[in-house]
This record gives structure tokens, sequence and C-alpha cells, in this order.
């Protein structure tokens, strides 16, 4: 039987389909085989990769993790800025005399004292706070309504004295007491009620001290006077009828000045305890008609900077006595700036008023300035002191006589003559001017080139802090920056 050539042919091609299949399969076995090898070596030896790789991942070994840690707390603080700024301004005596008071009644028979304020209404008004000293009383109509030797004034003054911008007048002083007990209390009463505040007299169980915020500055006031006599349970202001002591006013005799440091003590802890930050003392002090401060006022007055107040302001002398820095024995640093008396800001008194003093002039007064200052940190300082000559011009120029406060502004001089004045009236200001700032003069350059250094030092020293927060943990006193800018590294 013969053959059949096509189951010949087709047991071929499926041989030969069976070899191309396993061989396709072993090709697809060997590059399997070979990729796997590869990769396997390139996880040994990354170095062998044949793949092009950027350098850094052939050089560099992988970055490790770093443990966290806390930032530092310390940090560079800013510079500190001032914030806040406060001028307080203090006047001498609001003397009423009856011929001023005179001067004011009306012919229905009230009372207006706004001539007497007219053109330094402006001035008074422009600072942050304004004082005077009362020198009356409004012992009301059970009084007779006189000057010396026991003064009393009708109520209306106070309208006057408030629109003229003023917001503290001083109850303490030798004629506070003058309508007696009742009169210390009307006073305080009436003034109060015009919405001013008083210092030196209080109601019973009041302090005796006042904190006042200006500006956001919180600063420390305390008012003395001198007393004729003290009997202990009693008191004598001007050597008339004793006034039974209940706590209303604050006094001191020159005789026993241990009594006004040892109340102070107390008050100078209750306005820190209070929020004070810087301290003024306001004092009636001294001898009348005399052009320099005397030897008690001298010590009493260093003793009130070792206490640590900051600006002492002197009055009742009736003129005007110089100015001083004065630097504490007990806290080196410390200084008060010092004006020994601020003279009259209103009164009858005239050159010649006193024939045993000729060169007293109760016209001339001063209008002295305080400015504070507050930064950033919170520490506040004595930034800048001044002080504007006044004078009281008594005239009739219009038919009608006056009493005008008068500012003397050398920078205004040319305006003087729209003051009220007459040329000669203009001519004795300028005499007034020239007589206010002899005897200021030097000591209120001293004190103006004291705080302007201390400004400066103080600056520096805040200019450089921000390099070197260090300082912080050591920093000094505000009192020694001085003499910590003195010894400072230079600023990196």
């Amino acid at each position: 039987m013969s053959q059949n050539p096509k189951r010949g042919n087709t047991a071929v091609i499926v041989v030969l389909t069976v070899l191309i299949v396993l061989m396709i399969a072993a090709t697809a076995l060997l590059i399997h085989l070979s990729i796997d090898l590869v990769n396997k070596e390139a996880d040994v030896n990354p170095t062998q990769n044949t793949m092009q790789l950027p350098q850094t991942t052939q050089t560099e070994p992988a970055p490790t993790v770093a443990e966290e840690t806390e930032p530092p707390t310390t940090q560079v603080p800013e510079v500190e800025q001032v914030v806040a700024t406060a001028t307080v301004g203090a006047m001498g005596d609001l003397l009423m005399h009856k011929p001023v008071f005179d001067t004011a009644r009306q012919s229905d028979g009230s009372y207006d004292f706004s001539s007497i304020f007219r053109y330094i209404k402006d001035t008074v008004s422009s600072l942050d706070y304004a004082i005077a000293n009362l020198e009356t009383t409004f012992g009301g109509d059970n009084y007779t309504y006189q000057g010396n030797p026991a003064f009393n004034c009708p109520d209306p003054l106070i309208d006057a004295v408030k629109d003229a911008g003023f917001d503290m007048l001083l109850t303490a002083n030798n004629h506070a007491g003058d309508t007696m007990n009742d009169g210390i209390k009307r006073t305080i009463e009436v003034v109060r009620n015009a919405g001013l505040a008083t210092l030196g007299s209080q109601l019973s169980g009041e302090n005796r001290y006042s904190v006042v915020e200006v500006n956001g500055i919180k600063i420390g006031m305390v008012c003395y006077t001198w007393a004729y006599a003290d009997y202990g349970g009693s008191f004598s202001l001007n050597g008339l009828t004793p006034v039974k002591d209940e706590g209303q006013m604050n006094y001191f005799a020159n005789n026993n000045p241990d009594k006004l440091y040892n109340e102070l003590g107390p008050i100078m802890e209750g306005m820190r305890a209070d929020g004070a930050e810087v301290t003024m003392i306001l004092l009636h002090w001294g001898q009348e008609y005399q052009l320099t401060e005397n030897a008690a006022q001298d010590k009493m007055a260093q003793k009130l900077c070792d206490m640590g107040f900051d600006v002492i302001v002197g009055g009742h002398p009736h003129v005007v006595q110089p100015m001083a820095v004065l630097e504490s024995t007990e806290n080196p640093g410390h200084k008060a700036y010092c004006i020994y008396s601020l003279g009259n800001a209103v009164s009858n008194q005239r050159n010649g008023y006193v024939s045993a003093c000729p060169g007293a002039h109760g016209e001339d007064g001063v209008l002295f300035t305080v400015t504070f200052e507050k930064y950033s940190d919170g520490k506040v300082y004595v930034a800048d002191v001044n002080a504007l000559p006044i004078w009281v011009n008594m005239h009739s120029n219009t038919g009608v006589k006056e009493y005008n406060i008068v500012p003397l502004d050398k920078e205004a001089e040319d305006q003087w003559g729209e003051l009220g004045m007459s040329a000669d009236q203009v001519k004795l200001a300028g005499k007034s001017y020239e007589r206010t700032t002899k005897i200021i003069g030097d000591g209120l350059k001293t004190c103006q080139e004291d705080l302007a250094q201390a400004r400066a030092d103080r600056e520096q020293y805040y200019l450089d802090l921000p390099n070197h927060p260090e300082w912080l943990e050591t920093e000094a006193p505000a009192e020694t920056i001085a003499e910590t800018v003195e010894t400072l590294p230079e600023a990196a």
C-alpha cells in the first residue's frame, strides 16, 4: 500500500511549529533572566549600573533625617520706640488780692474773671495737663470776700480757670486755711464740682496724693505746704487762728521737716503701688521775695531727690527762683529736675511792693513744663523741661482796669503788641523777660543739656540692643543707662 504524501507533510509542519514555539519560549525566558540579573546587580552595586544617572546620585550618600529640635527661645528684639508723650505744665500763684477780683465784678454784681486768662488761654489749653496754685479759698458768703490777710474769693473764678484749660489746682499753701476747716472742705468741693482735680488738701479718708494718667502715662503727684506753726492737734498756715488738724491738709513745719519725710515715704510707696511710672512733688516753701532759694530749700530738694522724686516744683516766694539738676546721693544715676519757685501767675504785686526787696518783681512768673516719654518696653523717662516767662499786664487801656497774664514767647516777640499791650507795656514786658531769663537761664540750660544727653544715651542703648539680646539678661536699671552705654561693646 503506498504512503499518502499529504499526511507526511502535515506531520512535518506540526513538528516544526512545536519547535518554533519552544524556541520563542526559550528566547523569552533567556531575555527575562538577563533583565532580572541586571536588576539584581544594580541593587548590589549601584555604581555598576549601566544607566546614565545624575552625578549626585552616583557619588553622594543618601541624606540622613535629622532629629527634631526645639527652636531657640531667645528672639532678637526690635528697637524700642517712644509710644506715648505727656507734657505737664505748672503755673504759680493765683494770688487773688481784692483789687484783682474787683476788676472782675460786673455791673449786675456778678463776676467774670475771663480777662485774666485771655492771652494765656491758648498756651495753657495746648498742654496735655495744666496745674496752677490756688492761693485763696472758696469759703463762700459766710466769710468776707477779701485778700490778705485771710483770702476768700468769689466762686466764679473757678469757671474762668476751667475755661482757660487748667486741669488741677493746688489747694495746699499758707492761705489754704484762711476760711478754716469748712473753707478747706468747701474749696475742694467747688473745684471738683467744676470738673477740676485738687491736690494738697483732701476730704476725710482720701489719699494725700494722686496718680494721674496723661496720654497713657501714669504720673504720681503730691503737694505739701509749709505751716507757720504745728501744734500737734492743730496747725496755723498763716499765723492766724489755728485750724484743727483733721487730715485735710498736707503740711509741715520748717522746724520739723521730718514730718514731711515720714509721710512721703508711705506716699511714695502708695503712688508706686497705684501704678505711678514717674513722680512729681509740688511744694509751697522758701522765703518770700527772695530771688534765690535758701539753704533749707536746697537741703529739702536733695532729700526729695534721694527719696526718688523725678520732678520738684516750688512756689510761695511770689518771685521766680532758679532751676537745677539734682543727683541722688543714695541711688546712683537717679536725678531730679527742680524749679525752686514759679513766681506769681496773677496778683496785685508789682515792683516795689516790698520795700526791703527792691529787686522783687511780683508781676513776673513762669509757666514750667515737663515732658515725659514712654517707650515700647513700658519704661517712662523725663524727656525735657522748659520754662516760658509770663508777665502780669495791669492796665486800663480800654478804660476798664484789667490784670492780664501775658506769655512772653521770645520767638513771637514781634507779636507781643497784639496781646493787649501798648508800646510802653511791650517794653516793660521785655524787661520782665530779661529778668526772668537771667534767674532761670543757666539752670534751664543745664537741665535741658542733661536731659538731651540722657536721651541720646538711652536711644543709643536701644539702637544697639537688637544686636545684643544677651544684654536683656543683665540689663541695668533705667537710671544707669548712661553708665551702661559707656561700656557697651561695639554693635555687630
